[in-house]
């Protein structure tokens, strides 16, 4: 099974009309990582950018103006893509899998793909995600009304998965934390 685990940092929280700038993950292949990937990115220039959103990230506008173009990132991360996936072969795919990412991630991934002039997304991926947020509410259903939210943090710290809280929302860190607590609620 290939599975891509990833996380997006942005400039908001719309996918029609915010960015991503940040894009990291890694590839696991039938349970083994065979590439972590972090790419930074320009937003699409004609992106909104929320400082508030920013802040979360820790970057700034300068900053992520100076990442390489998203059209440039997008070439490398489709390169990476077809290392370990053909897209012309139907039963090829990767699931993709997140903190929450059905509702959030994946709206924005797909739309970066359209924003580069790809409509081909689900050549790559399967159209039913796998999600840790989802799978750890299932998990979790008896403890959810002791905790105090389901932010990834906390979901891991209930999971027993040790969390640097200064590293969280920077998509690299995260998405180690998600994978951790993907294989943790499936075993």
């Amino acid at each position: 099974m290939k599975i891509l685990f990833f996380d997006i940092e942005t400039t908001g929280l719309n996918f029609w009309q915010h960015g991503i700038h940040q894009i990291s993950g890694c590839i696991d292949i039938d349970g083994i990582v065979v590439e972590k990937f972090n790419f930074k990115v320009a937003p699409n220039p004609s992106a909104k950018i929320d400082i508030e959103a920013l802040k979360v990230g820790n970057v700034t506008i300068d900053q992520i103006q100076a990442y390489p173009s998203m059209k440039m990132v997008y070439v490398d991360f489709c390169q990476l893509l077809g290392k370990y996936c053909d897209k012309f072969k139907k039963q090829d795919k990767f699931f993709l899998c997140g903190f929450n990412n059905a509702s959030f991630d994946n709206q924005f991934l797909r739309a970066w793909f359209v924003q580069n002039g790809d409509q081909y997304f689900g050549s790559w991926f399967w159209s039913s995600p796998l999600d840790a947020f989802i799978l750890a509410t299932q998990k979790l259903l008896e403890q959810r009304s002791q905790m105090a939210d389901f932010k990834l943090k906390t979901v891991c710290a209930q999971m027993g998965i040790e969390v640097d809280e200064s590293k969280l929302h920077d998509a690299e860190y995260d998405i180690d934390l998600t994978r951790q607590l993907y294989y943790s609620v499936t075993k």
